[in-house]
């Protein structure tokens, strides 16, 4: 049941300075903990079944529900309802917010518990379509085909989840959206190590934690939700106008923000054609790149957007330029030493999070190189999560549409070059991801620089000499201080490896930040003016 509208002011205020920090901070926080927790769900998961068939099978079953989470209810949905939700409660306050809630639940539920069930009954087809090489090992296809009627009801079940953080974060309430992911990670582990031994298929069991995983997230956020009086109360709503402008948001919204994640999934259906274990080696590099994506990007885009888009709201267009020119300044201070040390010490973090059990010494090599060419991407892909926002704050979605479809053409060209003319393999698929990135990023900027709605100014000669300074010299000092190969590939020490690589990389940012401030950054320069 819903509850009365709290009586909160119509149109609470929108962050300021301090609490713009504290949000990010907070979002930073929560998802360093679901980052450091699906490291562990990682490591568990390859430990136990190691880059094989059944491995590739459930990443394939997992990704296809989990990219269409990305693109439509992080991607699309949020970019579409979170402006349209900021305007209603800029204007017309809390009683058509809670009007709008229930309409939106009403409608998102039947949609996606149509394509739900759609898609629950053309399981094999979809596999064929998403992993077609996979039909040269039936056992693998059907094994994929089975997982995929289990874990596609979490699209529902987490786009729901996203829904409830959207209403949540336009109320500057990021912590309980943020901390949900922690719970799915929780989840999966536990799946894993306790009810794999005791089934026929024990990976099926992966699957399993995956949907359990959907209905304890979407159930934490129900208190917090009735906490500000937004319980919906679900309502069909597909005459209702702004759901309508929601919807029509929505459709081209999914080729904008979310074009890295098309990329990456079309990156699965070469490597499905590729050797045993691409898959799994794409899914470990990934899935560290996400660590400084989700820290910084993600965490700055999500405190951006509701802001972004009651300063477009309220014509405030000055501080419009201001917010995204702070979000620049952070991305850039973080973004580009990630990308440099990802790249720098690739095998050695694969080597001594994932080298145990079936993990061997060739998959962390093979897993290495394909971290090495998609850490190149991580700048991109921040920039991506900035530059996108300052269009769908401002309900433009055909931009990042154009741009999305040019990056997707160009990603398949590259790959086609990379894997087929250069004998690049599961490589080529990661370099193509990096160079796609990268020209998105560029196009979307190019289009707010050529319509006057953000370019970089002056300052940022200084403060871009200064970040490349300092990025030069953590560079030499990360290629010194780290070990050899052969130490990260021997079959013991794997603490020892664990603990090394830590101070390695807490090294590198004290000498990275040492650099900066010696070379007279000061934090005031990345404060939100």
């Amino acid at each position: 049941m819903s509850t009365p509208v709290s009586p909160l002011p119509a149109g609470a205020p929108v962050p300021n300075k301090r609490s713009l920090w504290r949000s990010t901070f907070v979002v930073s926080l929560m998802t360093m903990l679901s980052r450091i927790a699906g490291l562990v769900r990682d490591m568990v998961y390859l430990n136990i079944f190691g880059a094989d068939r059944l491995m590739d099978a459930f990443l394939v079953a997992f990704k296809i529900p989990n990219f269409l989470r990305r693109l439509f209810a992080e991607g699309a949905f949020a970019q579409a309802f979170v402006p349209v939700l900021s305007e209603v409660k800029t204007q017309r306050g809390n009683e058509a917010v809670k009007e709008l809630v229930d309409r939106v639940a009403g409608t998102l539920s039947v949609v996606l518990g149509g394509v739900t069930v759609l898609a629950i009954v053309a399981a094999p087809g979809i596999i064929f379509l998403f992993a077609p090489g996979f039909r040269s090992d039936p056992f693998k296809f059907q094994l994929a085909a089975d997982m995929l009627r289990i874990t596609f009801p979490y699209l529902l079940l987490i786009s729901l989840t996203a829904f409830a953080g959207g209403i949540l974060n336009c109320y500057n309430r990021f912590g309980a959206s943020a901390f949900t992911p922690v719970l799915m990670n929780l989840v999966m582990i536990g799946f894993a190590l306790w009810m794999a031994p005791l089934m026929e298929q024990p990976v099926m069991a992966l699957a399993w934690g995956v949907l359990v995983s959907g209905f304890v997230q979407l159930g934490f956020q129900v208190p917090y939700l009735r906490q500000i009086g937004m319980l919906p109360k679900p309502r069909l709503g597909f005459r209702d106008p702004e759901v309508k402008r929601i919807l029509n948001l929505m459709v081209p919204a999914m080729f904008g923000v979310s074009v890295s994640q098309i990329n990456l999934l079309l990156d699965t259906i070469l490597a499905s054609f590729l050797v045993t274990g691409s898959v799994s080696w794409l899914y470990t590099a990934e899935r560290l790149t996400e660590l400084p994506l989700g820290l910084i990007g993600i965490a700055v885009a999500t405190v951006i957007l509701p802001s972004l888009s009651a300063k477009y709201a309220e014509k405030s267009h000055d501080e419009f330029k201001a917010m995204l020119d702070w979000a620049l300044r952070v991305i850039v201070l973080v973004g580009l030493p990630s990308s440099i040390a990802m790249g720098l010490l690739a095998e050695p973090l694969i080597a001594a999070l994932f080298m145990h059990g079936k993990f061997t010494a060739q998959d962390v090599q093979m897993s290495a190189a394909a971290l090495q060419a998609l850490s190149g991407g991580i700048l991109a892909f921040m920039l991506i999560k900035v530059f996108a926002p300052g269009y769908f704050s401002r309900q433009d979605v055909r931009t990042p549409v154009k741009v999305g479809i040019i990056a997707m053409v160009a990603n398949m060209a590259f790959n086609l070059v990379l894997v087929l003319g250069f004998d690049m393999a599961h490589v080529g698929l990661s370099l193509a991801s990096t160079l796609s990135a990268f020209l998105n990023a560029g196009l979307l900027y190019w289009g707010l620089h050529k319509r006057g709605v953000f370019r970089v100014e002056r300052h940022w000669v200084r403060l871009g000499a200064r970040y490349l300074s300092a990025n030069a010299v953590m560079a030499v000092a990360l290629v010194a201080i780290t070990p050899a190969a052969g130490w990260w590939l021997a079959p013991q020490g794997n603490f020892l490896k664990v603990a090394a690589i830590l101070g390695i990389c807490a090294a590198g940012a004290a000498i990275y930040f040492a650099a900066l401030f010696a070379f007279g950054f000061r934090f005031r320069e990345i404060r939100h003016h």
